[in-house]
């Protein structure tokens, strides 16, 4: 198996590595692992693309490329610049350093990479590692999707739904905020919301008088939806939600047809 590997938290994030280590394990010894990953901390740029500026890229070692733009940025250049004669198999994204559950999903850069992939109609997954007091303070903070990774692609890869249609499914792994062996298991979820917990701005001025805004989060671990990825992420289970890019609201198409 070929495999693609990005992120959002940037080359060198220790996240970045665990998913190394989980692609070498899944893609096995005659198999290839290509790292295309942004030269810079890319958190929050949901899918953002480089369209109107180009983007350089860099080869640190064999297989290994840095790329100045985002992670969708990222997956384009691997796909049609690093390995274009050659596309992977699948591509991987992540392990981001925090959950990408619930309304968190629409911001995330590592979900991005995954958007992206999947439009190129290659088969993608996102991988993120929710943190919280029970994970927090263990030497390996990614310590649920290190053990728990490998074993939950390879379940996915068999059991999941893969289409090649025009919104191909990607997917949303989030491992729980616990040390691995209190992993409860998996669970196929939809994707949560956490009511009055968006996100806001704080501002600040600087000595120069200049005003700047800094953006502001919620906590993450209060209680959201019951079965939602996040809620089942707080009772200890691995989330796997299926997504796909196709922005239209479906249920109301029907009721929307009183316009016509």
């Amino acid at each position: 198996m070929r495999i693609l590997i990005t992120n959002d938290d940037g080359i060198n994030a220790p996240g970045l590595q665990v998913l190394t280590e989980i692609a070498h394990a899944l893609a096995g010894p005659e198999g290839e692992v290509w790292t295309v990953a942004p030269a810079f901390e890319q958190s929050g740029v949901g899918h953002c693309i480089s369209y109107t500026h180009p983007m350089m890229i860099s080869r640190l070692e064999e297989r290994r490329y840095m790329v100045e733009g985002s992670p969708a940025d990222c997956v384009l250049a691997g796909l049609h610049d690093v390995m274009p004669d050659a596309r992977p198999d699948l591509v991987l994204s992540g392990v981001n350093r925090g959950n990408n559950s619930a309304e968190n999903a629409l911001y995330s850069g590592t979900l991005g990479a995954a958007m992206e992939a999947a439009l190129q109609g290659v088969p993608a997954v996102a991988l993120s590692q929710y943190n919280g007091p029970a994970n927090r303070d263990l030497t390996d903070t990614f310590e649920a999707a290190r053990v728990h990774g490998l074993p939950t692609l390879r379940r996915l890869l068999d059991k999941g739904v893969w289409t090649r249609d025009d919104y191909g499914i990607f997917y949303n792994i989030n491992f729980p905020p616990v040390p691995a062996a209190d992993v409860q298991g998996i669970k196929a979820t939809r994707q949560g919301f956490r009511r009055d917990m968006g996100f806001g701005v704080q501002p600040h001025n600087a000595p120069s008088g200049r005003r700047f805004l800094w953006v502001t989060g919620a906590p993450q671990q209060q209680p959201t939806s019951p079965g939602s990825d996040a809620d089942m992420n707080l009772k200890g289970y691995i989330s796997v939600t299926p997504m796909r890019a196709d922005l239209t609201a479906h249920d109301a198409l029907e009721a929307l047809k009183a316009i016509e």
